[in-house]
């Protein structure tokens, strides 16, 4: 692309198209690349890239049809509104989880809530619920230190008061300390085929599968809120669009009412929900 008669912005968003990449990719890695908004390249799409912009969006190029998703190309992602730092330590937060936060939002208006996150990964969750709820007590727990740097890293450029700890799953939480425990925790069985396809080839195996087909991790979390919940406190889980039965028997089995589940905006169930009381 370095050629001299593909050096303009609308040149440049043609060439990766016809190299393979999608639109909205080949935009995002350009904006990138210039610091300029996507609305920018429409406004000015006949202006000129230098020689090192080209052969960087080139490089960038390579790199998304070899795979790398965009946001590890980038080191950011959007979610709720709020710019995430992402890296390969953790999940790239997805809109799917965006149900999560909404189904949290859209039952609970208190002034104040003790909630914990747990397998927090980049602190998106967390830190969205914080976004909203600036009177509840937030905090956030991973069992990669890694993660929890990149959350607490998150937590400041946020400027949100998110306290950020290590913990695997709620071992480190105290006895009936919260009115509201929340996870998006591993829930890919390990022979799904979707491991072997797009960005999750790139992201940590850890965060992605459980055992005992994908609930093993939801299982515990069920099972350790019984403990770690005040009398009426609620846990909210992500799961896999096909898991939503199985979801709710678990939470039903363990003494959980008011069990239900909640669907994403493609209709599938993403979120289902319980109601401890001793």
């Amino acid at each position: 692309m370095s050629d001299s008669s593909l050096n303009q912005v609308r040149q440049a968003q043609q060439w990766a198209q016809q190299q393979g990449l999608e639109a909205l990719d080949a935009d995002l890695l350009l904006t990138f690349v210039l610091d300029k908004s996507r609305t920018w390249l429409f406004t000015w799409p006949e202006r000129e890239l230098s020689d090192d912009q080209q052969h960087r969006f080139e490089d960038l190029v390579r790199r998304r049809l070899a795979g790398e998703p965009v946001a590890h190309i980038l080191g950011t992602r959007e979610f709720w509104s709020l710019p995430f730092k992402v890296n390969a330590s953790t999940l790239i937060p997805r809109p799917d989880t965006e149900t999560l936060v909404e189904a949290i939002l859209s039952r609970f208006d208190q002034p104040s809530l003790r909630v914990a996150d747990m397998g927090t990964g980049t602190g998106a969750i967390a830190l969205a619920l914080a976004s909203e709820r600036p009177g509840w007590s937030i905090s956030a727990f991973d069992v990669q230190p890694d993660a929890v740097a990149l959350a607490q890293e998150n937590a400041h450029q946020l400027g949100l008061p998110v306290t950020v700890g290590q913990s695997h799953w709620c071992d480190t939480l105290a006895d009936h300390s919260l009115d509201l425990l929340v996870s998006n925790p591993p829930y890919i069985a390990a022979d799904d085929v979707h491991l072997q396809q797009g960005d999750v080839r790139f992201e940590p195996r850890s965060a992605l599968v459980a055992a005992e087909d994908g609930l093993a991790d939801i299982r515990i979390l069920i099972e350790q809120g019984r403990r770690v919940l005040a009398p009426g406190g609620w846990l909210f889980l992500e799961h896999g669009w096909t898991q939503g039965k199985a979801v709710r028997a678990c939470f039903e089995s363990q003494g959980y009412g008011s069990v239900a589940t909640v669907q994403d905006m493609g209709n599938r169930d993403r979120v289902s929900f319980g109601q401890w009381s001793l």
